[in-house]
């Protein structure tokens, strides 16, 4: 604390220079690495607004986990309404689907409103969601009106987190933004995963049943509403939006959303013109279409291939998956920062996808559960990794009266790829999730993201340099630390 941070990067009075790779006074492998990770991670957590911010995030994930947990068993593991591939994929696509395309939308909002108040109130608008959908299991329903319930919560959600991506530059210095884009969303994730744990157990202790169902997703509303009083403790214009010098003030609200096509064409047009941008979102959207067919699968394999005999046996050994993917997540945090110090934030997405196309050809066509354990682990620590380098490579090229429009569209396009990457392999994939030629092209396709990333976008930057988007507005903005 005791710094102070103004709206173009500067801290105490000087500019802030990355660190080039292999400089400083520890640079002895390892021990440099650890040790960066560990300053660095002391550093993050010394300011005070990001500790807010990041407190606001792992409340509100740890309500996430709970409630995916419960709704996925409620609904995933039933075998009247999950019987098939096709069907799977068609619940996706409504889960997933329709929000993502108002995502840019949201965008407008997100660079229009106080993002601090974005976070209070959305966070109060899925808890009351969370009590629709609650009233829906209790009374045994499985079909429409669930579905709907549902996409609201994980509709609002997409935009509070595309509002925490937007803010994250507000509260965390420049030239530490990886290290925060590794901390941020990936504890997050860690707190998804316990969340999903404590919904496990609380479906277990209620008796998997409708009611207890509905218990649990009271759970992670609780949780909601906690996030929206730990956000409502910063100060109302802390994250912004910034109005970047000589840009035109906002226009009429109708107006802007009438536009939001013009709109996506501009910030298309802005995102075409900075190389390493548009590499990040085109490789988000690949590794999310691998991504969807190898998540539609697990399912099918857990449920009726490797426990086809027991529901309940599959449901419970999904816990040990979800473990381990998550234990995967979290690494990708350790290993992300003391990485990009060596390597460019590119390389590292490169050698990510390489080793995603290897994990999954070697360990896929094996069909054995614990193999399938070790691909959870890994290609959850090699998404993790990518998401990572992408948000932090977008924040530091996209200007922030952009951000929110651009980071609406990532979630867009994560989810969009997704869904399509699900579909289109449900119309090859057996009932029982066996496909080793799904495997097979999914490995491929991560050798083909590889390639063309490189060749699109990852030759030119430097290990832990910013792009050449500009100036990221502020670490702590317009105002003093202490």
């Amino acid at each position: 604390m005791g710094r102070r941070h103004d709206d173009t990067g500067v801290v105490a009075g000087r500019p802030h220079v990355p660190e080039p790779a292999g400089s400083g006074p520890a640079d002895n492998g390892t021990d440099r690495a650890k040790s960066s990770f560990l300053g660095d991670l002391r550093t993050v957590l010394a300011e005070r607004d990001f500790r807010r911010l990041f407190a606001t995030r792992l409340v509100s994930q740890t309500g996430d986990g709970v409630v995916t947990a419960g709704v996925g068993t409620y609904v995933f593991f039933n075998a009247t309404s999950f019987p098939s591939p096709a069907a799977g994929a068609a619940a996706f696509t409504v889960l997933y689907l329709p929000y993502s395309l108002v995502g840019p939308f949201a965008g407008v909002f997100i660079d229009r409103w106080s993002r601090r108040q974005i976070l209070v109130w959305s966070a109060l608008l899925r808890s009351s969601f969370v009590l629709l959908a609650a009233a829906l299991m209790a009374a045994g329903n499985r079909g429409v009106p669930l579905y709907v319930a549902v996409l609201l919560i994980l509709g609002v959600n997409r935009f509070f987190l595309s509002s925490l991506s937007a803010a994250l530059p507000h509260v965390v210095a420049e030239d530490k933004l990886v290290m925060a884009n590794s901390v941020s969303p990936t504890v997050g994730g860690i707190m998804a995963t316990i969340g999903g744990s404590i919904a496990l157990g609380l479906n277990v202790a209620t008796g998997n049943g409708e009611r207890g169902a509905a218990i649990t997703l009271l759970v992670g509303g609780g949780c909601y509403v906690a996030a929206s009083l730990v956000a409502a403790t910063m100060p109302r214009d802390l994250l912004g939006p910034v109005r970047e010098p000589g840009a035109p003030p906002p226009g009429r609200l109708l107006s802007e959303l009438r536009s939001v096509a013009a709109g996506l064409a501009d910030g298309a047009r802005y995102v075409a013109a900075r190389r390493g941008a548009a590499a990040a979102l085109g490789v988000t959207g690949a590794f999310s279409f691998l991504f969807g067919p190898l998540f539609l699968m697990s399912i099918l394999l857990y449920r009726d291939y490797f426990y086809r005999s027991s529901v309940g046996a599959a449901e419970g050994h999904v816990g040990g998956l979800v473990i381990a993917s998550g234990i995967g997540y979290a690494c990708a945090a350790l290993i992300t920062p003391p990485v990009t110090r060596r390597l460019s934030k590119p390389a590292w997405i490169t050698l990510l996808l390489i080793a995603s196309a290897v994990v999954t050809i070697t360990l896929g066509e094996t069909f054995i559960q614990v193999a399938y354990l070790a691909i959870g682990f890994c290609l959850y620590l090699t998404r993790q990794g990518v998401a990572i380098c992408a948000t932090t490579i977008l924040q530091e090229e996209v200007g922030d009266a952009y951000r929110g429009r651009v980071f609406a569209f990532y979630d867009m396009m994560f989810n969009v790829t997704y869904v399509i990457g699900a579909a289109l392999s449900a119309a090859f994939m057996p009932s029982n999730g066996h496909s080793p030629v799904i495997i097979a092209l999914v490995a491929a396709g991560y050798v083909v993201a590889a390639a063309g990333y490189w060749l699109a976008g990852g030759r030119g930057q430097s290990p832990s340099g910013s792009g050449p988007g500009g100036t990221i507005p502020s670490a702590a903005a317009q105002r003093s630390s202490s």
